[in-house]
């Protein structure tokens, strides 16, 4: 009699192990579309030439997709009345070179008659997303792939799901930790704000109206607060976009971290790695040592490219990446 139930536990340990880390592999389409990173690369490299938006815009719009209903191009569905993930107030700023990009990569992609209909747009987005970081003179770094395409986008989703510029230590912990993501890995992938920009809205507070007692954060460096007021008066355009990294905004270096030590974090949930001293460490470090910041990049990022990912038979090979099947 023990045989049966032995089987039945085995099955269900291989069903359990599926789901919950589904297999994502480097060599997922060698088969099928062998040269798909050649062709992505090519067509992300072409749009990054005409607007450097392409890098901040692919790198935030992948990093949303991820952490709503995990890496599955849910971010990506348009809805005929604007119901979709992309239509909520979190996400309506994602900037337009980024679902571009997706674009132009899945046309080239298709235009490969092996490759047709083959490569979901989940996967063109977190290959393009490694592309815009190398090609901003980041890392370069091998992707896993086979991931499917989801077929549910919806308002609800995003709520209470995307980190704030207000975050504190302990919301920005909690919030990674439920993506299987550690404190190191939520500080490596904030250094992405390094190529970053903002529009003021999401940081007026900090320079007009801290608190009661005192118009600026005490935490933000003086001079650099000035500066932000004098890119963003009180009536500014709200569309008007502010560089995250003062310095090297068009690079992908580690002078996020750098400016962090000197009280330049634009937000509140940037400064804040540097001013609780439970994260300092991994600021200075990654401050101090580029190839220490690189290299928990690449983990972090590849942990995140794993987020709720579906695989297999799940999901879909979206035809147009705007629309389910």
């Amino acid at each position: 009699m023990e045989a049966p139930s032995f089987v039945f536990l085995s099955l269900l340990l291989i069903l359990t192990a599926t789901t919950t880390s589904a297999q994502l592999t480097r060599g997922f389409y060698n088969n099928v579309c062998p040269n798909v990173e050649q062709l992505v690369r090519s067509a992300v490299n072409q749009k990054f030439q005409q607007t450097f938006v392409t890098a901040p815009a692919t790198l935030r719009l992948f990093f949303h997709d991820c952490f709503v209903r995990g890496c599955d191009a849910s971010v990506l569905i348009q809805s005929p009345n604007n119901k979709a993930e992309k239509d909520h107030p979190d996400d309506i700023s994602l900037a337009g070179d980024g679902f571009d990009t997706v674009v132009k990569a899945k046309a080239a992609v298709d235009r490969d008659p092996k490759c047709r209909n083959k490569v979901s747009c989940a996967d063109i987005l977190a290959l393009a997303t490694r592309d815009v970081v190398n090609l901003a003179g980041g890392p370069f770094y091998n992707v896993e792939l086979g991931r499917r395409d989801g077929r549910i986008s919806n308002l609800a989703g995003v709520q209470h799901n995307l980190p704030g510029p207000h975050f504190n230590l302990n919301q920005l912990n909690s919030m990674f930790s439920l993506h299987g993501l550690s404190q190191t890995d939520m500080i490596a992938l904030s250094g992405a704000h390094t190529i970053g920009f903002s529009h003021c809205g999401r940081f007026s507070k900090r320079i007009y109206r801290f608190s009661p007692r005192t118009t600026i954060d005490p935490s933000l460096n003086l001079q650099y607060a000035f500066q932000l007021r004098q890119m963003c008066p009180l009536k500014v355009d709200p569309r008007i976009a502010i560089n995250m990294d003062p310095v090297s905004p068009k690079t992908f270096d580690n002078q996020y971290f750098k400016n962090l030590q000197q009280g330049k974090g634009l937000f509140t949930s940037d400064q804040v790695l540097f001013t609780d001293s439970r994260s300092k460490a991994t600021v200075n470090l990654f401050a101090s040592n580029e190839k220490a910041f690189d290299s928990a990049f690449i983990t972090a990022i590849t942990k995140l490219g794993r987020v709720g990912v579906k695989t297999g038979n799940q999901g879909e090979i979206r035809i147009d990446c705007s629309r389910v099947n």
